[in-house]
């Protein structure tokens, strides 16, 4: 048995990570920032991100392209939304693209992108920006702490 602790539910984990869309264009990463620090379980990831770092060990790096509906689903239509221009503050610049936040009543926040508008109406995507798209998940796993080893199989 190893020293090395390896990455299950409930360990804390450092890493770097850049996310990339099938055509090589990077949605996000942490290369020349600080590294996200998080706990498997907590939803900081999407679980199928979350998924492909089980077993990995702190100095593992690991690349792997992962289809949308393990990563961030595919776009759902009841999640875009027309909402009547008065809806919106008379002064806000609304153009395609623009992501807008909405308070939700609970006090979250929750983002819509506008992919349409007219005099009268304003079209709002909510789905996430990376739904539908196969994207490559790349990872190099700095610390592990803790966490819950599965039992062994008899």
């Amino acid at each position: 048995m190893t020293d090395e602790v390896a990455i299950y539910h409930g360990s804390g984990v450092s890493m770097h990570f850049t996310i990339s869309l099938e055509d090589g264009t990077v949605a996000e990463t942490t290369e020349g920032e600080d590294p996200l620090h998080f706990v498997m379980g907590d939803e900081t990831l999407v679980e199928g991100l979350e998924l492909a770092l089980f077993g990995l060990k702190a100095g593992d790096k690991q690349s792997l392209k992962i289809a949308p509906e393990t990563a961030y689903g595919y776009p759902d239509p009841e999640n875009v939304q027309s909402m009547d221009r008065v809806d919106f503050p008379e002064d806000m610049e609304l153009e395609r693209g623009v992501i807008v936040s909405f308070a939700l009543p609970d006090g979250e926040e929750y983002p819509g992108m506008i992919t349409e508008m007219d005099d009268n109406r304003v079209t709002v995507d909510f789905n996430h920006p990376l739904s539908g798209h196969e994207i490559l998940f790349e990872v190099e796993i700095l610390e592990v702490t803790g966490g819950e080893e599965p039992p062994l199989m008899q």
